[in-house]
This record gives C-alpha cells, structure tokens and sequence, in this order.
C-alpha cells in the first residue's frame, strides 16, 4: 500500500513557476512509476508527466512539454513536478499517481494510488 501526499499549489500570475512535491510511505518506492495527473472544472482528468523508477524513460504531455519537468529523488522517496511560464490553461487540481510497474502510462484507470491533489491556478 502507497500513500502519496502532495505539496506547493497555489494560486499565481501567469508566467510565475511552482513546483509540486508528492511524498510517497510504504514499501519499495523504486517499484513504483510514478506520474502526474490534472484535472480541470468540467473537464476529464489528464496525464501530464510520468517518470519510471529510475528516471530511464520519462513522457510529457504535448501540453507542458518544454515548461513542465518531473523528477524523482528515491532516497527521499519523493516526486517532484516544476512547472515553468505558467499558463491560465494549466489552472487544474494535480493529483499524484503510482503505478506498481516498470513502465509509464497514460491512461488514468490503470493506476492504483492517488493522492489529494494540491490546486493550482494560474491568473493573467
């Protein structure tokens, strides 16, 4: 069983960085892939960022590519999301996921744990 606790939303000017940082418990955390999701009012939840246990492959969404960055510090066992040159289109809630599996994927069902979700939203 993972538990995952999400910090670093808020709410910012377009332009501005935040970075989110999930903290995993339990056992074997290099097990895991692990990913970031966001969910938009009235909209589906979307994949955003994914990175294996090792860092070996790690996938954007078109969306955030070139502004967004996901990283992993495993000793800490802990996932980090930057998010650079803010847009109003990322204002969403980012949910952290962790997926028991050598591989990353994009489909929300497959994953097993998710934490709260920190809000970020971002004004012009």
């Amino acid at each position: 069983q993972v538990q995952l606790v999400e910090s670093g939303g808020g709410s910012v000017q377009a332009g501005v960085s935040l970075r989110l940082s999930c903290v995993a418990s339990g056992p074997s955390f290099i097990s895991y892939s692990m990913s970031w999701f966001r969910q938009a009012p009235g909209e589906e939840r979307e994949f955003v960022a994914g990175i294996t246990w090792n860092g070996g492959t790690i996938l954007y969404a078109d969306a955030v590519k070139g502004r967004f960055t996901i990283s992993r510090d495993n000793a800490l066992q802990t996932v980090y999301l930057q998010m650079n040159n803010l847009i109003p289109e990322d204002t969403a809630v980012y949910y952290c996921t962790a997926l028991f599996s050598a591989v990353v994927v994009t489909r929300v069902e497959d994953y097993n744990y998710w934490g709260r979700g920190p809000q970020v939203t971002v004004t012009s």
